[in-house]
């Protein structure tokens, strides 16, 4: 009787071992997916800000004005929308 207890009882440990390992497991692969899901979202971010770049760069050429002309005003707006990102985010 007292050995089945014993073994039991180790039985039980050993349950709780594996239990405790799975839970560490388990929240590493979930730190590297929030880990992933942030850098998609930095991407996404990045990529959307490119597509806006690109309409706007088209609406420009179909405005009949010359590229370099097109470029500089492109650039002027955008140095002025990531000055105000900065002032947003100091």
């Amino acid at each position: 009787m007292l050995e089945t207890v014993k073994d039991r009882i180790r039985q039980l440990i050993a349950a709780y071992e594996s239990e405790r390992m799975e839970r560490i497991r388990l929240q590493t692969e979930l730190e590297q997916t929030r880990l992933q899901n942030e850098t998609y979202r930095k991407q996404i971010i990045e990529l959307e800000r490119q597509i806006d770049n690109l309409k706007l760069t088209e609406a420009f050429m179909a405005g009949g004005t010359d590229t370099a002309s097109a470029k500089k005003k492109i650039d002027r707006l955008m140095k002025e929308i990531d000055r105000c990102i900065s002032l947003m985010e100091g």
